[in-house]
C-alpha cells in the first residue's frame, strides 16, 4: 500500500466507522485509501509516529510523506470531498489548538 492519501482510523469506534462511510460516499475521485489502526499497517504507522496503539485518539491522514492528525487531517480530507465540503477549509483561519479542542469534543 503506497503511503499517500491513507486514512488510519479506529476500527472499533462507531463515529470513526461512520466518518469513513461519509468520506467514501463523497470521495468521487477515489483519492483516499483506508486502514484501521488495528491492522498490521495501521499499527506500524502508529508505532513509527509515536501514537498509542491501545487507544488511537485521532484519525490520521498520511499525505505526501506527512502524518496529519485531528483537525488538520479532517480539514485536509474535507478539501478533497465533493459537494461543498471543501468549504470547511475555512476553519483553518482558527488556531490549531482551538480546532483540535473542537475535534476532541466531537470525538
Amino acid at each position: 500500500m503506497k503511503n499517500n492519501n491513507i486514512i488510519i482510523f479506529d476500527g472499533v469506534c462507531n463515529l470513526c466507522n461512520w466518518s469513513v462511510q461519509f468520506i467514501v460516499k463523497r470521495d468521487f475521485k477515489n483519492i483516499f485509501k483506508f486502514a484501521t489502526a488495528q491492522s498490521e499497517f495501521g499499527i506500524s504507522i502508529l508505532e513509527r509516529n509515536g501514537y498509542s496503539i491501545e487507544n488511537p485518539e485521532s484519525i490520521l491522514l498520511i499525505r505526501n510523506g506527512k502524518v496529519l492528525e485531528k483537525s488538520d487531517a479532517a480539514l485536509e480530507i474535507a478539501s478533497e470531498l465533493e459537494k461543498g465540503w471543501k468549504a470547511l477549509v475555512l476553519f483553518r483561519i482558527f488556531p490549531k489548538r482551538f480546532r483540535d479542542f473542537l475535534y476532541d469534543w466531537i470525538a
